[in-house]
């Protein structure tokens, strides 16, 4: 009697700290309330990374759960690892979690989708990573694969759920030739879904297997949050998104990553500068060099390149090619500009963009041949939204 009282209290204590002002947000991990019931006398195993935190506490889910007599048997990371600190595109290596002993099995190793054998010795498995809503940030590729493991081997899944920190919905529509790690799923570049609202829309569209609710999904959704409304995040998602405007301005840059023009990698400041050791480019100077917690091998290292600083610049929400416009034209190169083709079209989700820009179309006319597919989508949206 005396364990389940102090159970109780303790979820209580919880779900009132984290939502103690008006109008906060509370985080569906912040409403142990709503899901603990799902995990009790279950095998629970959490997908979850460093910005899996509850509370004003900022403290970790694995260590909230444990601390509630939760069985939690391992816990799947994503890219950037358990501790969010690994660079982009570094393969991440099972371990321990050293405080708790609960062992870490890497889905951006050996294998990004959770074996039948990782998957044999759970009941449950519990997803909280926060997204920044672009359809090549891979958490949502992780997912992906969780709720098609989930699916194939009959496991419950559960999202809880976080706000979009770039509610946005623009960009060209995936296309089944271009699927991939930077993007798995038929959806814009930016898709304006929590990351709740996205696993239902994969679920309800039978995007699993061709067959609609195919995983056994409950999302727990937040609470003190609408589409539209400005969220910071409490720590940055990953090595290379360290504040807000590196948020709003990553899906508009992130294509230069298939370019020789650096987006900051190896400064404080990533994603919110541009640059090339060519003076053409602009009269903004940076120097990349390695950075533990940022990037530890960036492009142009130890070298100064010259191009914008877009850190004060104010209009920046939603998707633009407005950037990588102006450096294709400043760099002379043509087609020799796309360094990295092939991965270029793979961030866009099609080779029509490639080819318009090739072209020598503007902005506007780009935008123009993705604006019917991008209005069926919104209609599509709008059965899967929870806010």
């Amino acid at each position: 009697m005396y364990r389940k009282i102090t159970f109780i209290l303790v979820c209580l204590f919880v779900t009132i700290v984290s939502a103690w002002a008006e109008g906060a947000v509370t985080t569906g991990a912040e409403r142990t309330e709503e899901y603990l019931p799902l995990l009790k006398g279950k095998r629970v195993g959490l997908v979850i990374n460093h910005t899996s935190i509850v509370g004003d506490e900022q403290t970790c889910l694995l260590d909230t759960l444990l601390q509630l007599n939760i069985n939690v048997v391992k816990v799947f990371a994503p890219e950037h690892g358990f501790r969010g600190n690994a660079d982009a595109g570094e393969t991440v290596k099972d371990s321990k979690d050293t405080r708790t002993g609960t062992p870490i099995i890497s889905l951006y190793g050996n294998n990004k989708k959770p074996t039948v054998g990782q998957m044999q010795d759970i009941d449950i498995l519990v997803f909280d990573i926060q997204d920044v809503g672009a359809r090549f940030y891979t958490y949502i590729s992780t997912m992906y694969y969780v709720m098609e493991a989930c699916a194939d081997n009959g496991k419950e899944l559960v999202i809880l759920d976080r706000p979009n920190p770039c509610d946005h919905i623009d960009g060209p529509i995936l296309r089944p030739a271009f699927r991939s790690f930077v993007g798995m799923l038929p959806i814009p570049v930016l898709h304006g879904c929590t990351i709740g609202e996205l696993a239902r829309m994969v679920n309800g569209e039978g995007w699993i297997n061709k067959n609609p609710e195919a995983c056994r999904l409950t999302v727990i959704p937040m609470t003190g949050w609408q589409h539209g409304q400005p969220y910071s995040l409490p720590v940055k998602p990953s090595p290379n998104l360290p504040n807000d405007q590196s948020i709003r301005l990553y899906a508009s840059l992130c294509p230069f990553e298939a370019t020789r023009i650096s987006v900051g990698r190896g400064t404080t400041f990533p994603f919110q500068v541009l640059g090339a050791p060519d003076k053409k480019y602009g009269s903004f100077t940076f120097t990349p060099q390695s950075l533990p917690g940022f990037d530890k091998n960036p492009m142009y290292k130890d070298q100064a390149c010259y191009g914008e600083d877009l850190r004060r610049v104010n209009n920046v929400d939603g998707f633009t090619l407005r950037y990588f416009l102006r450096f294709y034209w400043k760099s002379g190169e043509g087609a020799s500009f796309f360094d990295r083709t092939r991965w270029f079209d793979l961030l866009m989700g099609t080779d029509t963009v490639r080819k318009a820009i090739l072209a020598g179309k503007s902005e506007t006319e780009i935008r123009a041949a993705w604006k019917g597919e991008l209005q069926k989508y919104k209609e599509m949206r709008n059965k899967y939204l929870l806010y």
